[in-house]
């Protein structure tokens, strides 16, 4: 069984301050799909922040990695800042077809800045969401939609 990780960035989540709306919804779709995917890992906002629980994650074993929230425009958004350090190549359509479902459904959809790329040579797969539970719910079946011929072709499948 595949690996999978979710990442939830949220200052006011890891201070305790507010639950973690998003990252159990992410994680519940990953469990559905078949991936084995412990609970949630909740981080405070800020690039180095990702970059460090991206790298954990990676180093753990894992293969499919999202994170759900800090992909907007405020201060201490630097999800996609901190993914960009650990991705080696990006896979730009994921992270354009999110944002045109997004802002289909809610015209703030537009102003996620979130990404999705690879990292090498480890073949995971890592995909920035918003921090909105509506919109990992609908931005995890896009994900999924390609998820698993990412993940084959990472580990040498053929097209």
């Amino acid at each position: 069984m595949t690996r999978a990780a979710v990442i939830t960035v949220s200052d006011r989540s890891s201070r305790g301050e507010r639950p973690d709306e998003s990252g159990p919804v992410a994680v519940a779709a990953l469990r559905e799909a078949g991936f084995d995917c412990a609970d949630a890992v909740v981080v405070p906002d800020g690039a180095d922040s990702v970059e460090r629980a991206l790298q954990a994650e990676i180093v753990a074993g894992v293969k499919l990695i999202v994170t759900t929230g800090g992909t907007g425009v405020a201060p201490r958004d630097e999800t996609p800042e901190g993914t960009m350090r650990v991705i080696t190549r990006q896979v730009p359509g994921i992270a354009e077809e999110l944002r045109r479902r997004g802002a289909a459904e809610k015209p703030a959809g537009m102003l996620t800045r979130g990404v999705a790329g690879v990292a090498d040579p480890h073949g995971v797969l890592v995909v920035n969401l918003p921090g909105s539970p509506r919109g990992v719910a609908s931005g995890m079946p896009v994900l999924l939609s390609v998820a698993g011929h990412v993940l084959d072709q990472l580990g040498g499948g053929d097209h």
